[in-house]
């Protein structure tokens, strides 16, 4: 019953993009696996296949009293999603006050997610500091904070290594003790790149550290509405390790259909060219 929140202190920095990969090489290694979008974006249904005009979601119509399982998407990358859904800006703000003066509302659900053993929870946070990532970090397992290998992302560095980003007191000092910091578009032998790598390793200690390389075939990826995990190449080999990584710190059982076919979708299954 682990959960894996990917978070960034800011956005833009390919959070999402790596939420959905992990949540997929995780389901397609057998792991029972819940997507829960948290962003007000919307977005990790659009990398799990969901059709654009598709705006339903959990998190926006939390406050009606709905349970999460009647807001359970299936999508062909075998991840049961909860999207986040599209809310007005005045529901937005709703929603906001009420996560922030009631927490236990989404935390419960959270915590009836986890109930299952076997289940896996990946969370996609929203960028920064906000309610619902405050109501549910305290039952993360592991915290993916996303940042991208430029000067403007190391500058985040120190208050990640803290816990600083995640709010003040024992409870965040804790929750950065969870923390792995993944950087995104690492161009090796850049001399930037390999100064923000350099200096995220040292100022992390023994927390890990993983890198995902920049890689034109992701954005094709996406593009044609496959994961860029399916496919091959640097980006594609790094988001499977990377998803490998987490799976060994949560420990996860080894699931009996390991063996089975990794699904795929892509604009090509859509058009029924593929299986």
């Amino acid at each position: 019953m682990p959960l894996v929140a990917f978070v960034s202190p800011k956005g833009g920095v390919g959070k999402t993009t790596l939420a959905a990969n992990v949540a997929a090489v995780l389901a397609a290694q057998g792991h029972e696996v819940v997507g829960l979008d948290l962003d007000p974006q919307n977005a990790l249904r659009l990398h799990l296949g969901v059709p654009i005009h598709e705006e339903g979601g959990f998190l926006a119509r939390m406050a009606e009293g709905l349970s999460w399982r009647d807001c359970v998407r299936p999508t062909r990358a075998a991840i049961s999603l909860l999207p986040h859904g599209h809310a007005e800006p005045k529901a937005a703000l709703d929603l906001t006050r009420l996560v922030l003066e009631q927490p236990e509302v989404l935390a419960s659900q959270v915590r009836d997610m986890l109930s299952v053993p076997q289940r896996v929870v990946v969370v996609d946070a929203p960028p920064g500091p906000t309610p619902a990532l405050s109501a549910v970090l305290p039952l993360a397992d592991v915290i993916c904070v996303v940042l991208l290998a430029d000067s403007g992302s190391a500058s985040f560095i120190p208050s990640i290594a803290s816990g600083r980003f995640l709010g003040r007191g024992t409870l965040a000092a804790r929750s950065a003790q969870k923390a792995m910091l993944v950087l995104n578009q690492v161009e090796l032998g850049s001399p930037l790149s390999d100064a923000v790598l350099e200096f995220a390793q040292q100022t992390m200690g023994d927390r890990p550290v993983s890198a995902v390389a920049r890689d034109p075939a992701v954005a094709e990826a996406l593009a044609d509405r496959r994961l860029p995990v399916e496919g091959t190449g640097p980006g594609s080999d790094d988001l499977a390790l990377l998803a490998e990584r987490i799976e060994g710190l949560l420990a996860l059982a080894v699931p009996q259909d390991r063996d089975k076919p990794r699904p795929t979708f892509s604009a090509l299954a859509s058009w029924g060219h593929r299986r």
